[in-house]
């Protein structure tokens, strides 16, 4: 089978397209036949060598974290899944990833698919989505009535962060530049700050219960939205090589997040796809021969929105 692999930590080019041996399930395992997998900027991280310590990946390596794909064989002992069955999932992020034509998945990982569009593109839910529920209601505790900041809301993250809180009844301020405020309002932002021409501190006229930091800003300005929250509020970072910052005295809690795959948390963002009440954004659609490009992209900063890789058709 084709997949994209690196064989020594590096630039964007030591991504490989090669062959390699189809993998077979052990116990507890699924064989999916991939039908996309998905790029997120923790992928460059892995490629880069920046994550070995807290990802510690056997080299070759494939990337990709997300999958969504048809099930086409069983390890022992699997049950509850049938061969033919569509999946999505989150994989292990120190296994192989599913930047491949076939991938092994913990049965336990995976749920069933959105039936309201493509399988492929449900390959651009998982990490991405789980990140926006874990972020704002595990440890940013948000409810109806409050207000958050979202800092950073232009990325993938922040499309789903918008659109979830906004269902939750929160009142949503949204930071994002030129090219993705159109889609921020989309997603249902009550304000849009360009944070290009206006600084954010400056622009929160009243305090916010929750602020949810998706950009790699500098750590000062991390810093500065401490201010903007309410006594007991919370500021929850998922930019993990910077500590969330925190208030002892007013009772501001830091909090940061390292996204964990769930199942059970994932099918709810699929229910909520299919009520057609969470929408899957997908701005670009590539071969999975063309993946080291996209990192090349990444690494200039010139990708935006969601990206799926698509293995070439059985």
């Amino acid at each position: 089978m084709k997949a994209v692999r690196f064989h020594e930590y590096g630039d964007p080019d030591v991504l490989r397209y090669e062959d390699v041996e189809q993998p077979v399930p052990g116990a507890g395992e699924v064989r999916i036949r991939v039908a996309a997998t998905s790029f997120n900027p923790v992928d460059g991280n892995i490629r880069g060598g920046y994550m070995r310590g807290p990802i510690p990946v056997v080299l070759p390596h494939t990337p990709g974290i997300d999958v969504a794909g048809t099930v086409d064989a069983l390890g022992e002992g699997v049950d509850g899944i049938e061969v033919g069955d569509e999946v999505v999932g989150f994989l292990p992020m120190v296994g192989s990833g599913a930047a491949a034509e076939y991938v092994l998945a913990p049965a336990e990982i995976l749920t069933p698919t959105p039936k309201s569009i493509p399988l492929p593109d449900a390959a651009a839910l998982p990490l991405v989505g789980l990140t926006a529920w874990q972020a704002l209601f595990d440890h940013g505790e948000l409810t109806a009535g409050q207000r958050v900041l979202i800092n950073g809301a232009g990325g993938a993250v922040g499309g789903y962060a918008v659109q979830l809180a906004k269902r939750a009844d929160a009142h949503v301020i949204a930071t994002a530049g030129p090219r993705s405020s159109e889609r921020v309002k989309t997603a249902g932002a009550d304000e849009i700050i360009d944070h290009t021409i206006t600084e954010v501190t400056a622009a929160v006229s009243e305090p916010v219960d929750v602020v949810l930091n998706l950009a790699p800003v500098d750590p000062a300005q991390l810093a500065a939205l401490v201010a903007l929250v309410r006594p007991g509020g919370v500021v929850v970072n998922t930019t993990v090589w910077m500590p969330a910052p925190g208030d002892e005295e007013r009772g501001v809690r830091g909090v940061d997040v390292f996204v964990r795959s769930d199942a059970e948390q994932l099918s709810r963002l699929v229910a909520l796809v299919d009520r057609g009440e969470l929408r899957v954004d997908v701005a670009l659609r590539v071969p999975l021969a063309e993946l080291p490009a996209v990192h090349a992209q990444a690494a200039t900063g010139a990708l935006s929105g969601k990206v799926i890789v698509l293995p070439p058709a059985a």
